[in-house]
């Protein structure tokens, strides 16, 4: 309630602000409220009952610009379960000219496929082990121009602050640390991050093309050895855009060099996000490709559908260890402010999509069973 309270607070701020000065800036509060219904394969009880609908997340926006410095923030309210209130993104921003930008807070990392190398509800396994949709804390730069866009970052750390373990209540996910017994093992946290990405554009009468690469390099700081080690990502990525039809492609490679305690793994580490860590193997290679097709509709208020699969593969370096697949077929239809995603998720060694979570995504299980998961989240957004 604090959280609500204060986020309130802001927003009233940010009006009366546009209302009294003599040059209005812009601003636009707005937001979502989501609900989601599941049938999950592996849960036996949930199958009994017919699946589970409930509450999935509230959140509130905020945008205002003024003589070229820019605010974004997105504040969510999950249930405690799934992490509680968190920040996904909260910057300002100064625009140079129509094409070059400043921003500085918690932006999301430029790397890969942005803003999602995705079409469904569940994102890509890029996600799952923060290689989409991250969002960190530095300064980046970005330029859009005719043929060429290409940004610049550096990233402090995560969204935490000092040295104690990360927090698991944010949105994407992190290095960070998991509970062993009674202790926090693994404890290590991403710092000083340098990002580049670039990207070329080829437009013509029929299609669209987006060919770009990306790589990331950053620390990786250990709260018990309080030593730092190292971190690295590397992407290729094509995005295609003809008529009603998008592909989306892309290779990407990490590799986590942590400086653990004598005795702790170095083959994983910990990452958290959602209100519960797990373990990822410390070097794979993920491929993942997404294809889509937009269909207009008159169905009463529905005026569109996106039917869409996203199949991603994790293969891990360590060669004792599971691979990671996982496949979504599924549908988003527009109707009004109302989206609604229509999913059939199926994984195997993958912790959202199995009745293993801790170490799905670093040794997994050996001759694992896809497990499937018939997903419909409804939000209305304003």
């Amino acid at each position: 309630m604090f959280y609500l309270k204060t986020w309130l607070g802001i927003c009233f701020l940010l009006s009366t602000i546009s209302v009294n000065a003599q040059e209005k800036p812009s601003v636009d509060i707005g937001g979502a409220l989501r609900f989601n219904y599941n049938y999950s394969s592996w849960k036996d009880a949930q199958k009994k009952r017919g699946g589970d609908l409930g509450f999935d997340v509230f959140r509130l926006n905020a945008k205002a610009k003024y003589k070229g410095l820019k605010l974004n923030a997105e504040y969510r309210f999950y249930s405690d379960s799934y992490g509680g209130g968190m920040l996904k993104q909260g910057w300002i921003a100064y625009d140079f000219n129509e094409n070059d930008e400043l921003q500085f807070g918690l932006t999301q990392v430029p790397f890969g496929i942005t803003k999602y190398n995705s079409n469904s509800w569940f994102f890509s396994l890029n996600y799952y082990v923060g290689l989409e949709d991250d969002h960190d804390m530095g300064l980046k730069y970005t330029h859009q121009g005719e043929k060429w866009d290409y940004s610049l970052a550096f990233f402090k750390n995560a969204e935490d602050f000092g040295g104690t373990d990360a927090s698991d209540s944010r949105y994407s996910y992190d290095v960070s640390s998991i509970k062993e017994g009674e202790n926090m093992i693994l404890r290590n946290k991403e710092v000083n991050q340098l990002n580049g990405d670039l990207s070329y554009k080829i437009n013509n009468t029929n299609a669209k093309h987006r060919i770009g690469v990306s790589a990331q390099y950053g620390g990786l700081y250990n709260i018990d050895t309080e030593e730092t080690g190292n971190h690295y990502a590397l992407a290729a990525y094509y995005e295609l855009k003809a008529g009603q039809f998008g592909v989306k492609a892309q290779i990407a490679n990490y590799k986590y060099s942590p400086e653990n305690p004598d005795g702790e793994r170095d083959d994983v580490v910990a990452m958290t996000a959602y209100g519960a860590p797990y373990l990822v193997a410390a070097e794979a290679s993920i491929y993942t490709l997404g294809l889509s097709y937009s269909i207009p509709l008159e169905w009463g208020p529905v005026s569109s559908v996106i039917i869409y699969n996203d199949f991603g593969y994790m293969d891990k370096a360590e060669s004792s260890f599971e691979d990671s697949m996982m496949n979504v077929t599924g549908a988003m239809f527009t109707a009004g402010n109302i989206y609604t995603y229509i999913d059939m998720a199926a994984g195997k060694n993958q912790p959202w999509l199995g009745s293993q979570w801790t170490g799905a995504l670093a040794e997994g299980t050996p001759d694992a069973d896809w497990a499937m998961r018939f997903n419909i989240n409804v939000g209305y957004y304003f």
